[in-house]
């Protein structure tokens, strides 16, 4: 296969599977992001190694954030009051709805050719 002749290509591809992972085919896509920065883990492009080590970081930030807290408050609270559902709901839903928003923003930055770092779970290194 190829090398694309863009720089760019990787960057991009790693974020659609990190939302993709979060949208449509969560684990699936988790895989092949797996698989993509396996691929391309010795690669020259600092912007290909950037988005690749961040995409696989909230990836698993994000797995941990929508599968083991949500787990957490199951266990810990009383799921027989109403309030227990609200704060479940809650929680998920604004975590989900903030991990997607700064997919959005890293795949722009990755379009436009840009480093990327996710504010909380990102790693300063690449």
């Amino acid at each position: 296969m190829d090398t694309p002749s863009d720089p760019r290509v990787q960057a991009v591809q790693a974020e659609v599977l990190y939302l993709v992972n979060l949208l449509l085919a969560p684990g699936l896509a988790f895989l092949l992001l797996l698989w993509l920065a396996r691929r391309h883990r010795a690669s020259t492009n600092p912007l290909t190694r950037c988005h690749l080590r961040q995409a696989v970081t909230a990836s698993l930030w994000a797995g941990l954030l929508l599968i083991a807290v949500p787990a957490l408050i199951v266990l810990t609270v009383d799921l027989g009051q109403p309030a227990a559902w609200i704060l479940l709901l809650l929680y998920v839903l604004c975590c989900h709805a903030t991990l997607v928003l700064l997919g959005v923003l890293g795949l722009s930055r990755a379009i436009a050719g840009q480093t990327f770092v996710y504010p909380l779970p990102g790693s300063r290194t690449w």
